[in-house]
């Protein structure tokens, strides 16, 4: 039986607790937000196990929320990276970034779809299965090396399509940007360089996302935005700080030590999420 989680369910009556106070918020998000400007993300993948598990939101309320923010964040990372990365830069691979697009767009729509027909038991078991795949690509290929396209022509437009596709629907069910997932495939399937890559997939992050919020403004449970407007606020804020103290911190940290740790930070937080009741 299909169970709908809108503006009138348990978790939301405790938005006025001091859990979700709007400075605990702020500082939550500026914490995630610090890890993600570590590693180059804007933290959603953190942010999420955050929102469920101490701020006590339920899984599809929590994923619009992560949306809402995520949203907020990559709009406000791609001035920043201007300085480094161009925006004649980017708009010169605008072939690569509608490759991807043609996939991701109707992955996000779909997968946006699916998460708000899924029973709130399924959708955290989901959630919890996809923070772990994630911690296994954050180690295995964020630090991926540019050396050449592995494919080329028709099977390299295909693949794009293909890896689109998925990466549109994991960032529906999960709110995150997906660059976890993007640059690693700019990197290895179109040959991209990795500074490049970042800036490419916030191109096609922003449109894949805005997809996805559209579908979920149709369900009840969008209305959660409405109702925690300034929890969103302040946590989305942190978050931005957080990211930009991140990327200056970013000397200081081996990726070396940094991966392993935030993937063992997903792991442990996808066990609790999968418990989570």
């Amino acid at each position: 039986m299909i169970q709908r989680r809108g503006g009138s369910t348990p978790d939301a009556a405790l938005s006025a607790t001091p859990a979700r106070s709007n400075p605990a918020a702020f500082a939550g998000g500026a914490v995630i937000g610090a890890l993600g400007g570590l590693i180059g993300l804007g933290g959603a993948e953190f942010r999420l196990p955050l929102l469920i598990g101490t701020f006590r939101f339920a899984a599809l309320q929590a994923v619009i929320l992560n949306k809402a923010m995520s949203l907020v964040v990559l709009a406000s990372a791609l001035p920043f990276r201007a300085a480094a990365v161009p925006f004649a830069s980017v708009a010169a691979h605008w072939t690569v970034i509608a490759n991807l697009l043609a996939g991701s767009l109707l992955g996000a729509w779909l997968g946006a779809g699916w998460a708000t027909r899924l029973s709130s038991k399924t959708l955290y078991r989901v959630i919890a299965a996809m923070l772990l795949g994630i911690a296994l690509v954050l180690v295995l290929g964020h630090d991926a090396a540019a050396s050449g396209a592995m494919l080329t022509g028709t099977a390299q437009v295909a693949a794009g399509v293909v890896a689109g596709f998925g990466i549109g629907i994991v960032t529906a069910l999960l709110g995150v940007a997906g660059g976890e997932l993007l640059i690693p495939t700019l990197v290895l399937l179109f040959g991209a360089d990795i500074k490049l890559a970042g800036s490419l997939s916030l191109a096609v992050s922003l449109p894949t996302m805005l997809v996805g919020f559209a579908r979920y403004s149709r369900d009840c449970s969008f209305a959660v935005l409405r109702e925690n407007g300034r929890f969103v606020l302040a946590m989305a804020a942190g978050s931005i700080a957080g990211s930009f103290l991140g990327g200056r911190l970013l000397s200081l940290v081996s990726n070396a030590v940094l991966l392993p740790l935030l993937a063992v930070i997903l792991v442990l937080s996808a066990f609790k999420v999968w418990r989570h009741t």
